[in-house]
């Protein structure tokens, strides 16, 4: 006889068990007796919840799109940028950590970094940063596997190029046929296209501005994130060997919908 609840079954339920507050409250494990570790552990599984949501939506949205539900597609677009701004809000929490307090648990971390979040990881696939060196450095053969997979899947821009040719846009035939694998640096046949779309105005032109936001709102995120951890540790090398602040300030210089941003001054 099997001993797992019937999710219909609601009798008993509480606030704690819907949420699995047990679980959950015990998964802030700290390794040091430092007073500050509980806030680094909790400020980065909050980033993974969020993470997880983003890649929700983006799917959803992606789903939206392919069905023509462009309002549906809007409505989780328009979510994604809001937690995009939650996710930059928590960064002035993270920053109330000094560098002192930050040094004296640090060591505790090992080899551990946030460079090996594969949701992330997964996150910048779906947008179509297309970098599968960045897979192979994941620690989890799992996570590798799944990240590998988004890599070579259609991205939020291919499922929108799709929406727009489907809808009558005189999308370039080349690019709804393209190796979905490769990086896409921008078309400028696809551009004036773009260009039509957004002197139309419309229901079109506005789920465009809303990938604008997303763009905008994942480089404020890194932004933040380059000037929170230069404050903390300067220029030193990440926990995982990364180049620390090095490398995520080249981030910064990575659009993800290049032909939204290269239409800006023709408009």
């Amino acid at each position: 006889m099997s001993n797992e609840r019937d999710p219909s079954d609601t009798k008993g339920l509480t606030y704690a068990s819907y949420l699995a507050l047990d679980e959950l409250l015990g998964l802030q494990r700290p390794r040091s007796d430092e007073h500050d570790e509980l806030l680094f552990i909790t400020i980065h599984q909050t980033y993974e919840l969020w993470f997880k949501q983003i890649l929700h939506e983006v799917r959803g949205a992606m789903g939206a799109l392919a069905a023509n539900e462009s309002w549906r597609a809007s409505h989780r677009l328009s979510r994604v940028r809001h937690i995009l701004k939650i996710a930059v809000a928590q960064v002035d929490i993270l920053e109330t950590l000094t560098p002192l307090e930050f040094a004296a648990f640090r060591s505790r971390l090992a080899t551990s970094s946030g460079f090996e979040s594969a949701q992330f990881r997964e996150i910048e696939a779906l947008f179509g940063i297309r970098n599968a060196r960045l897979a192979d450095l994941l620690p989890d053969e799992k996570a590798r596997e799944v990240v590998r997979a988004t890599l070579q899947a259609p991205s939020l821009w291919d499922a929108t190029i799709h929406w727009l040719s489907v809808r009558g846009c005189a999308v370039p035939s080349r690019l709804l046929t393209r190796d979905v694998s490769e990086s896409y640096e921008g078309d400028e046949e696809l551009q004036e296209v773009l260009l039509e779309i957004y002197r139309a105005g419309g229901e079109a032109a506005s789920i465009l501005e809303q990938l604008v936001d997303i763009d905008e709102g994942v480089q404020e995120w890194r932004y933040r994130h380059v000037k929170m951890v230069e404050r903390t540790i300067g220029r030193k090398s990440g926990t995982g060997g990364s180049t620390g602040v090095e490398y995520l300030a080249a981030s910064l210089r990575r659009s993800l919908f290049p032909d939204l941003w290269a239409i800006r001054d023709r408009m």
